[in-house]
This record gives structure tokens, sequence and C-alpha cells, in this order.
């Protein structure tokens, strides 16, 4: 398990940062009274059937209670803590164009001018900057390029993507899903509705599979689709999408769809690269399937 303080200039991008952590699956704790932070931390890092990455979001906002801060991370170097420091910082100018484009008022600067706020958080700050392991400019940064570093900087030494992926199977009679990403058709198959043994039992059955999967339309298709996904899917993970809905469509989502749903869900998970899960939304209605 690892402690990471989250902290730097206001409208910097914490915020972002703490929710692209989160879902990295770091529990994340933005604001914390810094009294409370001691205890917090040594509760968390006692707990040895915890292994999950905690992020804490430190500010400017802590008021009067920031030098006491440094006196906690002194003491948790002097004691070998297995946290870490990120910092993140941007030109002034850059934020006083953000802060002017989001109409918000500085922290220390509520009833005067943004500059004389930003300078004063500055002088408040150089200690969490001095003391910092990472430093990162986000001047010139889009939220995709934020989310790279940080991968690069808690995430580089994993193999596994923090994308989490759904395969959906659904019958287009109920609704193509409405948070589906990317849809796929698969009412060009053979049919087991008309078989009258294989009616009523569904695409998760052999039977079934054998069927819908016979001759070489099927196995092809599923093999152009896996060709298709493995190209695509990188695509959204440099777009910094966090969560991909692969939904796959026949008449009623019972047989069809549920076969190749689950097909493609054996390919990815042969990856061993993303969290895939397994859905049938339909599979149980009655009616044509």
């Amino acid at each position: 398990m690892r402690l990471v303080i989250v902290t730097g200039m206001s409208g910097a991008g914490k915020t972002t940062a703490l929710k692209n952590l989160e879902d990295m699956g770091f529990y994340c704790v933005d604001n914390l009274p810094i009294p409370l932070i001691e205890k917090f931390a040594e509760l968390t890092l006692r707990d040895q059937n915890e292994h999950r990455d905690i992020a804490l979001g430190i500010d400017i906002r802590s008021g009067e209670e920031l030098p006491e801060l440094e006196t906690i991370i002194n003491r948790w170097r002097e004691k070998a803590y297995p946290f870490s420091i990120l910092f993140l910082d941007s030109s002034d100018e850059v934020l006083i164009k953000r802060y002017k484009e989001t109409r918000r008022s500085h922290p220390l600067s509520r009833t005067g001018r943004i500059e004389r706020g930003i300078h004063m958080e500055r002088e408040r700050l150089a200690f969490l900057k001095e003391k910092a392991d990472y430093i990162l400019d986000t001047s010139r940064f889009l939220t995709k390029e934020l989310r790279k570093e940080l991968e690069d900087l808690f995430c580089g030494d994993r193999q596994t993507s923090s994308l989490f992926i759904t395969v959906l199977s659904f019958g287009f009679k109920y609704g193509i899903p409405a948070d589906a990403d990317l849809v796929f058709d698969v009412r060009f198959l053979p049919n087991p509705y008309y078989i009258e043994e294989l009616r009523s039992h569904t695409g998760a059955e052999r039977a079934v599979q054998e069927y819908v999967m016979q001759g070489q339309t099927g196995p092809e298709f599923v093999r152009k689709l896996e060709d298709l996904l493995t190209f695509l899917i990188p695509k959204y993970e440099q777009e910094g999408k966090n969560q991909l809905v692969i939904a796959i469509g026949c008449t009623g989502g019972k047989h069809r769809s549920v076969t190749v749903a689950g097909a493609v869900y054996d390919c990815l998970k042969k990856l061993e690269r993303y969290e895939v899960r397994l859905e049938h939304r339909d599979a149980k209605m009655d009616g044509r399937r």
C-alpha cells in the first residue's frame, strides 16, 4: 500500500488528479484536517489486510494549520513511512487565465487581485514544493496528458490497465443500452429461436453456442471483432477513458448476443491487461430471441 499526498497551487489540477487516481484504484480523501492526517495514516498503514493505495488532497484551504504539515512530513521521513508527495504547479499566467475563465475567486484573494493571492500561496506552499517527490507543471497539460503522467508515476510498474471494460449482451427489441460506447449487431448469425429444443435455452449453454457458431461466419466475425477491439481499446486509454461498455445485440438478447458476448469476454480476459466484466441484460426476458 502507498500513501500519496497530492498538493500544489490552486487551479493547477489537484481535483482532476485526485479523480484520476481514484479511477486508478486509489482511495482518495480531499481536504482532511491536518491534525487528523497523522492518525488517519497510522490507521491505514497499520491495517495489513488493506492493500488499497491512499491519496490525500491537501492545499491552501488548510489555512493556519498548514505549517503543522511540515512537522508531520519530517516525522514521517524519520520513521521511513511509505509515502510520497506530488506537487502540481502551473505558471502564474495560466493560473490567472483559468480563474478568469471559471469566474472563481482565489482562496487567498476573495476580495482582492488574483495575482496577489497566487503570490501569497506560492510563499505558503514553498516548503511542500521543496519536499515534493514529484513536481508536475500542468501549464500545458490536457486532462488526458495529466492522466498519462499520473499513470506513468504510480502505475508504471504494473502490466494491467486502469480501464474497466463491460461486455454487455442485449436485445434490440428492448432498446439499445444507454451507456453503450460500442454497439455490434449479430442478428446475421443463425437464430436458435427457431429450433424448438434450443428456444428456452440461452447462449451461455454449449448447445446454443454450437448452433450460433456453426460454419465460418460466427468464428470469423469474432476474430475480426477481436482485431478491431485490440486496435480501438488502447486508443480509448490514450484519451483517458476509464470505463468502456461494449454492447452486442440480437433480436431478443437471449441466444446470439449472449454467445458472441461470451466469446468476446474470453478474448479480452486472455489479454490479462484489463478488468473485464460480462453481463447479459435481457437473457431472462420472455419473447422472441
